[in-house]
């Protein structure tokens, strides 16, 4: 059996296909592994999100607490030694 030798451009031409075609396959590799990682990503970004909306849910809780009337009036009376304003101190707006 005899073969056919190959001419340059013959040789040049199967060379560049198969150059496009392992730089078409690295680029569908990439994408697909990029594709991947940004899913982690996402996956990563939701747990942290509930995460803070957990701790959100409890600073609201906190300082719900921290704000309510009767810690302010207990406070204001025991650590501050406030009473109850007289009546001259007392200014009524008129409605």
């Amino acid at each position: 059996m005899v073969r056919k030798k190959l001419g340059r451009k013959a040789i040049l031409w199967r060379t560049l296909a198969g150059v496009l075609t392992m730089l078409t396959l690295t680029f569908y590799i990439w994408h697909l592994t990029e594709n991947v990682r940004l899913g982690y990503e996402i996956v990563q970004g939701e747990h942290r999100l509930r995460a803070l909306g957990e701790d959100i849910k409890k600073l609201r809780t906190k300082r719900a607490a921290l704000l309510s009337l009767e810690r302010v009036n207990r406070t204001a009376r025991q650590a501050l030694k406030l009473g109850d304003p007289r009546e001259d101190q007392v200014i009524y707006e008129n409605r």
